[in-house]
């Protein structure tokens, strides 16, 4: 009788035990640090989103992890015609670089020399749903393509309109995201839409060629996940290891 109690208490400490422990994904990071450095020197805010570690600031960096430099492509026809790593500014002008960062081809984004500093590294896919999911989107939207969920989109933008062209519709920027209108680089070198529109790689490919991306709008608080062609200048959020 003694054994078969005890046995019973036994087992339901351990299912007690199963029960309390917590999912890995979504335990809240520790010993985060609240700047980063770059290895030009330059100095980005984090942010802690669930259980997700972001740079709180578009990337700018302007070499590979292991030194080597990133060429700067400014003419049309040129950034037309690349199949290797590049960057540049919006419009060619560098005072977009503080407030925008830098805009990368996705051939700099998917280079082995890595384009995200020690301890990071550009988002895939799989961890961009995450956030989705972190801010409300619900498991049927997630999968969807271009403009999703609700308010997500919202809680990832600056308020106001001292970057955003109004009405910046839903922007509370609760997730401290502080995501930014840089607008874009088509792979005809032009440039478009800062102010409007923010655009954001991933680093995770939907078919040669085409690579799933975030975008948010000046004019709407949902989400838009999409795929665009490996040419396309984009800004770059890193996320931590």
């Amino acid at each position: 009788m003694f054994n078969k109690l005890f046995l019973s208490i036994i087992f339901a400490i351990m299912i007690l035990g199963v029960s309390c422990k917590k999912d890995p994904t979504s335990s809240t990071p520790t010993n985060v640090p609240a700047t980063l450095n770059d290895l030009d020197g330059n100095v980005y805010n984090t942010i802690i989103i669930g259980s997700q570690v972001w740079m709180a600031e578009n990337l700018k960096v302007t070499h590979y992890r292991n030194g080597e430099p990133i060429p700067i492509v400014t003419s049309n026809t040129g950034w037309a015609g690349l199949s290797t790593g590049a960057y540049c500014s919006f419009d060619n002008n560098n005072s977009n670089v503080n407030d925008y960062g830098l805009m990368y081809n996705w051939y700099a984004v998917n280079d082995n020399r890595n384009l995200a500093p020690e301890g990071w590294h550009i988002p895939t896919e799989d961890e961009w749903q995450q956030l989705d999911r972190y801010l409300g989107m619900s498991n049927s939207e997630i999968d969807g393509t271009y403009q999703r969920g609700s308010d997500e989109g919202g809680k990832l933008k600056e308020t106001g309109t001292s970057h955003w062209n109004s009405p910046n519709t839903g922007a509370t920027n609760s997730s401290g995201f502080s995501a930014l209108p840089g607008g874009y680089r088509t792979n005809d070198g032009s440039f478009y839409s800062i102010g409007d529109f923010g655009f954001w790689w991933s680093s995770t490919e939907y078919v040669i060629g085409a690579v799933w991306v975030r975008m948010l709008y000046h004019n709407s608080s949902l989400v838009d996940r999409a795929t665009i062609h490996t040419s396309y200048g984009y800004s770059v959020r890193c996320i931590m290891d």
